[in-house]
């Protein structure tokens, strides 16, 4: 584990660009400086509060299980976003956090688990394309995540649309992956939907953070997550009817075979009897002593068979 809690310090140049610098590197008043730490390291917390921050808005920060949500404290405010899980080996379901905390020009950014959007801003900063106000790093994270986000509800929707197309071709082998990607988009909902509340609550609480253009981006992105929310529950719709549809193929197949094999009984069962009954070794049996006897015994067992097929058919059991 690294002796610093610290992951970055960029020092935003007020025009888009940025350059990192110390993890001792002091405040400057007239430039943002945002520093990125990882809450779960153990002096996370007293470097927190050793920044001026309340322990009440550390231990919020630092709190291990945290749904989205936004707060104002301490002259400042505080985000819990979720992000998509782009970690190699990682289920992208399984959402990593970033806590953020933006009080005039000092941002702080938390994470266990590495974020991607984080390293969005990264590059551009380095690129002088980056933000140089506190509101526009907020509202290019934001964007940064819903991106991701939505090109993941792209991918669960084109792999939906396959299933459909597979299950449409009886092919039944697609049940446990249907199931999955209803776990899946469960997943992802179950934050999504205190996300757009969380951001909702952004809106209202920083109207001294964002400037009017900010907070009109903001709020597009605040609908781009009400519309995510809005095409994930019509996919696990989706899944359910599609589950419903696969279990019913299933059951009508299991259906047709119990039907063909209750057809064979039922032509078999007269014939068996035959079989039981002259094959009896006891006296008195009739034709034991013809030749004939055998050839007899199964034309009989044909007619009864074809018999009992042509009255099948008749009665549209065949």
């Amino acid at each position: 584990m690294k002796d610093s809690c610290i992951v970055h310090n960029y020092l935003f140049d007020g025009q888009g660009g940025g350059r990192e610098v110390g993890d001792d590197y002091p405040q400057d008043g007239n430039l943002i400086l945002w520093t990125h730490i990882e809450y779960k390291h153990p002096q996370a917390v007293s470097w927190l509060e050793s920044q001026g921050l309340d322990p009440l808005v550390a231990e919020t920060l630092t709190r291990v299980e945290s749904r989205p949500r936004a707060l104002s404290l301490d002259n400042g405010i505080i985000i819990i976003l979720r992000a998509i899980n782009l970690n190699p080996g990682e289920d992208v379901e399984d959402m990593v956090s970033l806590r953020i905390w933006i009080s005039g020009n000092r941002i702080i950014t938390l994470r266990q688990r590495r974020v991607v959007s984080i390293q969005d801003v990264r590059q551009a900063l380095d690129k002088d394309m980056g933000p140089s106000t506190g509101g526009e790093f907020l509202v290019m994270v934001v964007e940064r995540i819903a991106d991701r986000i939505g090109e993941t509800i792209d991918d669960i929707e084109e792999k939906l649309s396959v299933y459909e197309d597979t299950a449409e071709n009886n092919d039944s082998s697609i049940r446990g992956r249907v199931g999955a990607m209803r776990r899946k988009t469960a997943a992802i909902r179950r934050f999504l939907a205190p996300q757009r509340e969380a951001l909702d609550a952004v809106h209202r609480l920083s109207k001294d953070l964002l400037n009017e253009s900010e907070m009109y981006c903001l709020r597009d992105q605040t609908d781009r997550m009400t519309r995510y929310v809005e095409e994930l529950d019509l996919a696990r719709e989706r899944t359910l009817v599609l589950q419903e549809d696969i279990m019913n193929r299933i059951a009508q197949e299991q259906n047709s075979r119990t039907y063909l094999f209750s057809i064979v009984a039922t032509i078999f069962l007269p014939l068996s009897f035959l079989t039981g009954v002259f094959g009896m070794n006891v006296a008195g049996l009739p034709g034991t002593e013809d030749g004939q006897a055998f050839l007899y015994l199964s034309c009989s067992m044909l007619g009864i068979a074809i018999g009992l097929i042509i009255y099948m058919r008749l009665r549209r059991w065949l």
